[in-house]
This record gives structure tokens, sequence and C-alpha cells, in this order.
């Protein structure tokens, strides 16, 4: 039996090397995931931009309605009637009494020649609503990747203010065992060692609500991206060491100019100005005459309809009448006939009938509605047409809104690198101080509180301003990358 536990053990710990091997590789493994593989990915996953496609199919198909509505149109029909009783045959036109079978067939056609260009001016419509809902669909597209763009410079934000928790929880662990030593040798009172405990204590707590706080916008980012297991999601942390800011940006007037040729928003809102437009014309086709061509042909089979096939039982009977002489009574021949169902195909050939006419309807009075469709599609004209201006409107506010936010953003950026700068020599002289004595644990937690907070500053002015320049970027039609 020992033997036996001797032989499995050494397996057992290779077994068990090899699970945490596993288990390691796997965390090793782990996807990190750059921004524009976040915005691929949403682009194909996001629910609301699966919507807007299917409502771009749904306009490409009232496109093709209305081009194939140009066509003429060609219906067939068939019939198989059963009459019981009495009816007119119609076929013979006679009446039947007993049971008659008749079938139908046609073909007919008809062509709209000229409807005040309704159904021309209803193609154009629809294909700008079509046009109009790409536009609309690429606006929901650039609305998602900003949304992840700004998800993700939380998260690179939330890292760094973590790591600076980090390094400043570090640097307090320093001080205490330092301190710790010197209120062992007597040199310091105990009380400077439980000031600078309270103060590693309230750092833990900056650094759990940092880490919480990354946690919460990594989950933000991961449930925007539909991903089914967020517990392992990480992304890639691009190499803004050497971030400094430019000093100069493009001017609103000059960025507006470009977004107006390059969002979607706007075109949108220029083609539906031109939908209206059309409906107008449309609404105005209902002034006018309509003139329209038809045709049909057909033919049909009645069980009523019987032809002669021969005579049968000839013979000689009274007529009545007798001769004037002898008064002897006159004969007459008589036969019975006999009759047949005349034949399908025959009944066919003999009933195939064709015709074609013209329809002309001139609108005189109908309720007024062709002058009330008009009406209604004059105040939608105009409302096209405020719309289209409030969007070039808004897009003109959010751009000198962007442009004055990133010009502050790195104005802010500035002053708090500068304070940064000088509070960090402040630092060090306090700490120096510190170190020797001079200077308590208070002072030197204040200090040290204000570098950090400045730091904080620092952070969030720099991932503000590098949020804002990618919006700028954004109007400018530029892809949204670092």
């Amino acid at each position: 039996m020992n033997n036996y536990s001797t032989y499995l053990k050494p397996r057992f710990s290779i077994l068990v090397l090899f699970i945490f091997v596993g288990f390691g590789n796997l965390s090793a493994q782990t996807k990190q995931w750059t921004l524009e593989e976040c915005i691929n990915h949403a682009l194909e996953n996001n629910i609301s931009i699966q919507q807007s496609e299917f409502q771009l199919q749904l306009a490409e198909q009232n496109t093709k309605q209305a081009k194939y509505s140009n066509l003429p149109t060609l219906n067939g029909f068939a019939s198989h009637t059963y009459n019981f009783g009495q009816t007119i045959d119609p076929f013979t036109n006679q009446f039947a009494t007993s049971q008659v079978r008749s079938n139908s067939f046609s073909l007919s056609s008809s062509l709209t020649i000229f409807s005040g260009f309704q159904t021309l001016n209803t193609v154009k419509r629809n294909q700008a609503d079509a046009k109009a809902s790409e536009y609309d669909l690429q606006k929901m597209q650039n609305d998602v990747s900003l949304n992840i763009a700004n998800f993700y410079l939380q998260i690179l934000f939330s890292n760094e203010l973590v790591k600076n928790s980090q390094n400043q929880l570090q640097v307090t662990k320093g001080q205490i065992d330092r301190i710790a030593k010197m209120v062992e040798a007597g040199s310091l009172p105990e009380g400077n060692l439980r000031e600078i405990e309270a103060q590693y204590a309230t750092e833990e707590l900056q650094l759990i609500n940092a880490q919480n706080s990354l946690s919460i916008t990594k989950l933000n980012l991961a449930q925007v991206l539909r991903l089914e297991d967020a517990s392992n999601f990480e992304v890639v942390t691009p190499n803004l060491s050497s971030f400094q800011g430019v000093s100069e940006l493009i001017t609103p007037g000059a960025l507006y100019l470009t977004a107006l040729e390059t969002m979607p928003e706007v075109k949108s809102a220029e083609l539906s100005y031109y939908s209206a437009e059309k409906s107008k014309d449309i609404a105005q086709g209902g002034y006018s005459p309509t003139l329209s061509v038809t045709g049909s042909i057909g033919s049909g089979y009645s069980g009523a309809n019987t032809e002669i096939v021969g005579v049968e039982n000839q013979r000689l009977v009274r007529t009545g009448d007798v001769t004037e002489v002898s008064g002897e009574a006159i004969l007459s021949p008589a036969f019975d006939l006999i009759r047949e169902d005349k034949a399908f195909a025959d009944q066919l050939d003999d009933n195939f009938n064709k015709s074609i006419g013209f329809r002309l309807n001139i609108p005189i009075l109908n309720g007024f509605n062709s002058r009330i469709n008009v009406q209604r599609a004059k105040i939608q004209v105009e409302q096209a047409q405020l719309n289209l201006d409030n969007t070039k409107l808004q897009l003109r506010q959010n751009i000198e809104s962007a442009h004055n936010e990133a010009i502050a953003a790195l104005k802010r950026y500035r002053a708090a690198e500068k304070s940064v700068n000088a509070l960090q020599l402040s630092f060090n002289y306090t700490k120096q101080r510190f170190d020797v004595g001079l200077l308590n644990s208070f002072d030197f937690n204040n200090e040290k509180n204000r570098l950090n907070n400045a730091e904080s500053e620092l952070l969030q002015a720099k991932y503000e301003y590098i949020f804002k320049t990618k919006v700028l970027d954004f109007y400018q039609g530029k892809a949204l990358n670092f």
C-alpha cells in the first residue's frame, strides 16, 4: 500500500502542475480588444444598427415596387362551376333547368399611360427615402462608434487612476515601514505611526474605489458590445506617454464646411426635403386626368351547349290539315334529333373573345381630397425644410461646443500639468523634511493628497482632451483610432 501511494504521489503532483499551467495559459490568452476591434464588433452586433439595416431593406423594396408599377399588369382567371335549377347559360344565353357545368378562362392586362407623373415622382421619392435610410444607418453607426470610443477612453482613464492609487499606496507603505522603525527606536512618538497608518487605510479605500470604477467601465463597454462573458474583458492600452496636446486646432468654421459634406445626418435631412417635394408633386398629380389602356382575351365551356350529330325514328305524322278536294289527311315527315355535348376544345375555339379599350378618368369633385392632399404635402415640405435647417444648426453648435471643450480641456491639462510639476517639487521637499522629523504626519499627508488630486485632475483633463479631439477628427471624416 505504501509503495502504491509512493507511486501515485509524483504523478498526482505532475497532474496538478499541468492543471495550473493550463489555467495560466488560458489566463495569458485573454483577448485584449483594440478600439478598432470594439467598434467593428459593435457595428456587427448592435441591435439599433440591425434595426436600421432592416429599415434600409424595406425602403429599397419600396423603391423596387414603385419602379415595377410602371409595368403593365397581367392577371389570369379560371373557374369551374356547377349550376342547379333554372339559370341562363353564359355561353348559349338559353335557359337551363338541369345541372350544368361551365368553365371560364381569361387573361386581362392594363397599363396606365398618364396619371399626372404620379408614378414617376413616386419612384423618385422612394429612391430618396431609400438613400436617406442609408444615411440614417451611417448616422447610427457613427453614434455607436463615438459611444464605444468614449467607453474605451473611460477604461484607459480608470486604468491610470488604479495605477496612481497603487503607486501612492506603495509610497505610503514605505513610509509606514520607516516610521515603524523610528517609533521602535524611540525617535518618533507612536502617534505618527497611527496617522500614517490611517492615511494608508484611506488610500486603500481610494484604490478599491478606483478598481470598482474600472470594473464598471469595463462592464459597460462589454455590455454595449453584447459580449456573453465580460469577466475577462480587457482592452489594449495605447502608448499615450508622449501625449502633449496640440497648440492649435482647426477652426470651427472650416470644420463645419467639411462636416456639411461628410456627415450623414445632413445628407439624410437633404434627401428627406427632396422626398417631401416629390410627395407634393405626387399630390398635385391628383388634379390631372388619368388615361389607361386595358385588354383581355378569354373563352369558356358550357355543359348545356350541344350539337346535332344525327336523326332517328323517321316517320309520317298527321299535321291536322286535310286536302281541299278529297278531304284526305295531310301527312308530314317527322324524326328525332340526336344531340351530344359540344366538344370542350371546339367550345374554346367558338367562345374565344378578345377586347381592348381606353379609359379616361377626369377628376371633377372628390370631396376636395386632391386639394387637401396638396396642402398637407406643402406643410410637410415646410417641416422638412425646418428639419434640414435645424440639422445644420445642431451640427454647427455641436462642432463649436466640441471645439471649445477641446480648447478648455487643453488649457485645463496645461494648468494641471504645471500644478503637478509644482506640487511634485513641493512634495519632494516636504518628504525630505518629513524624513528627518521636521514635519508632522498631518502636513505630510496633506501635501501628498494635494499631489494625488492634481495628478487625477491631470489625467481627467488629458483623456477629456483626447476624446474631444477624436470628436473633431470624426467631424472631418477621420477614423476613430489611436
